[in-house]
């Protein structure tokens, strides 16, 4: 199908999109739609601005903000690291690397300053942007508008490359609780979709939990995803009733979970039988209020390709838009509020998120999950109390305060404190996707040409099993709550999400593919050019090892500076001393061939990130 299933009627009242700021904006200066087609000179200038390996500045010469540590620090015991392995444990938590350079900055400022600076930055072009600057806005014979790759690029360019890392460590995560797959997509300008939904996530990262459901609601990439696109008020004559999809999903898995829980998260029990936290008369009240809405496709510009026409991207990167007469104007119940009959959608909509974003639930469901994305697996309740309680009050009586979620999540002494290091249910599995973003981050990847032609890593035999936004389907990559059956976290009790993807073929798959792209890098079809030619294949994001050339001779220096920018320096001495010998079994020294000492450098690096005590990040 080449073309949008149904377009909305033109009485579509767009209030709501036009007041939405467009994906290639910034907190600080919003870029209308009309704004998102980049001239030549401007897409040229957007890639300089990234330097010669396509990373993300926002301008060449723009000093990094400073923040103002404008959060609650006191009760935190361990803000301040003492050492390059307490800093290397923080930023591998808060964002995807850190190098020498990273963790001499973190220990100069220490986490409460290093944390503002982040909120205070956004400085990264935009996935939209991205797209455009590379020609894949154009309507040619590429077909662009009908192509997932240019989205895989356009990801893989985000988190490989440029500033904002920490930004977009968390829209990551997010990624994984808002779950939209581009797997899924089968809509005219996907890629652009797929851009915007991305830019959606990292522009709302550090701000409320409540505008960010309001803008994943409204999303064409969610509405396609889960049916609100298109979604109609019910019709008695045909049997048709509103769909139910979104409804159920938002409550199950973006807002409030299935079970009543107390602010630690542990669930709310009568008789010792958990709560249900809604009813299927909530989900069908509920999804009354998801009608009327469709692709805002408003601008009534179409393009000519062959003997057809498409629409023109511009609603991938806009809210939905809203249609009354395809509303439902039925009385709408759920979860104990009321949704008077006839009224008007977008007050509806208001008054069903409000009540989900108020709900009691909202704040240990969402603290857990996202303590374990980035620090742990099985946190304590204790530990999730904590955190709820910052999203339910940022110390200035502000909810859903994002910044406060991180600050509370990243703070805690359960993450910063020794004594995590010693329990053996502490930490997490660390996901496949983050091991290959963090080795290109850590290695200085870069793109000769811009182009980041990395298609989706989810062959499990050969690849990594997992690639960023292709989840398989709503409920992320793995269950928050997976045990591993048979296991010591088993008997534990112990959640351990990330080994869902866990089985012979992805762990000799994940093996397989780092030695090769260690050593060489990614095989790339025409590098150089913006479209997916399947010819003239060449290696291209590949790593820099200068630092670890200049270690090269000293094997138990270049392991132990291995294990500290990778793991941590959690890696213990047997360990080491297993990895030094082998390196040693091929003596290397200043005068040996470059070919001999990179096979050293490939070596170590492989053999960390293939042992236990890196892949269980604590």
């Amino acid at each position: 199908m080449m073309d949008i299933e149904e377009a909305p009627e033109q009485a579509a009242d767009a209030s709501a999109a036009d007041a939405h700021q467009e994906p290639g904006s910034s907190p600080e200066n919003p870029t209308p739609a009309s704004r998102h087609a980049l001239t030549p000179l401007a897409a040229a200038a957007l890639l300089a601005a990234c330097g010669g390996g396509g990373g993300g500045g926002g301008t060449a010469d723009a000093a990094p903000a400073v923040g103002v540590i404008d959060f609650p620090i006191a009760g935190y015991s361990h803000i301040n690291p003492t050492n390059d392995a307490e800093a290397a444990r923080f930023l591998q938590q808060a964002q995807f690397s850190s190098t020498p350079a990273e963790m001499a900055e973190l220990r100069g400022m220490g986490c409460a300053q290093w944390l503002s600076n982040q909120f205070a930055r956004y400085q990264g072009i935009t996935g939209w942007n991205w797209l455009e600057a590379r020609g894949y806005g154009a309507v040619d014979a590429n077909n662009y508008f009908f192509t997932y790759y240019p989205a895989d690029f356009m990801i893989w360019n985000q988190l490989l490359s440029g500033p904002d890392m920490m930004r977009k460590r968390a829209a990551l995560a997010l990624s994984e609780f808002f779950v939209a797959s581009l797997a899924s997509a089968e809509f005219t300008w996907r890629s652009h979709a797929y851009a915007s939904w991305w830019d959606t996530l990292a522009r709302n990262a550090f701000g409320n939990y409540r505008e960010l459901l309001e803008d994943v609601t409204l999303h064409p990439a969610m509405g396609y995803f889960l049916n609100t696109k298109g979604n109609q008020k019910e019709n008695a004559s045909t049997g048709r009733v509103p769909d139910e999809n979104y409804a159920r999903e938002v409550m199950q898995l973006f807002t409030i979970g299935v079970v009543e829980l107390n602010l630690d998260g542990t669930p709310k029990t009568s008789g010792g039988v958990p709560l249900e936290s809604y009813t299927q008369a909530d989900v069908t009240g509920l999804a009354r209020v998801f009608t009327g809405y469709n692709f805002d496709t408003s601008d009534g510009v179409r393009h000519p390709v062959d003997n057809y026409t498409i629409e023109s991207k511009a609603f991938a990167g806009k809210r939905m838009s809203f249609n009354a007469n395809r509303h439902s104007n039925l009385e709408a119940r759920f979860l104990g509020t009321t949704v008077p009959a006839n009224t008007p959608g977008p007050t509806a909509l208001r008054m069903a998120l409000d009540t989900l974003f108020n709900h009691p639930n909202a704040g240990p469901f969402f603290a857990r999950q996202m303590i374990q994305r980035l620090v742990t697996s099985h946190p304590s309740p204790a530990y999730v109390a904590r955190v709820a309680s910052r999203f339910n009050d940022n110390g200035a009586g502000v909810r859903g305060d994002l910044k406060a979620v991180w600050v509370a999540i990243l703070l805690d002494d359960e993450a910063r404190g020794p004594a995590s290091l010693q329990s053996t249910t502490f930490g997490k599995l660390r996901e496949p996707m983050l091991r290959f973003i963090q080795w290109a981050r850590t290695f200085g990847v870069t793109s000769a040409a811009g182009s980041w032609k990395i298609f989706e890593l989810n062959n499990t035999a050969t690849q990594l099993g997992q690639s960023p936004l292709r989840s398989p389907s709503v409920f992320n990559f793995f269950r928050p709550g997976y045990v591993p059956p048979g296991t010591a976290l088993s008997a534990a009790g112990a959640t351990a999400p990330e080994f869902q993807l866990v089985n012979e073929s992805t762990v000799g798959g994940y093996l397989n593919f780092m030695q090769g792209v260690i050593e060489r890098g990614i095989n790339c079809p025409e590098p150089g050019a913006p479209q997916a030619a399947w010819t003239n294949y060449a290696y291209d994001v590949q790593a820099n090892y200068s630092r670890e050339l200049a270690l090269v001779a000293d094997a138990t220096a270049l392991v132990n500076h291995v294990c500290l920018v990778l793991a941590a320096g959690q890696v213990s001495s047997a360990s080491r001393a297993t990895m030094v010998s082998a390196l040693n079994a091929t003596p290397v020294t200043t005068a040996s061939s470059d070919t001999v000492k990179r096979r050293r450098i490939w070596a170590a690096i492989l053999m960390v990130m293939a042992c236990p005590e890196y892949l269980i990040q604590k």
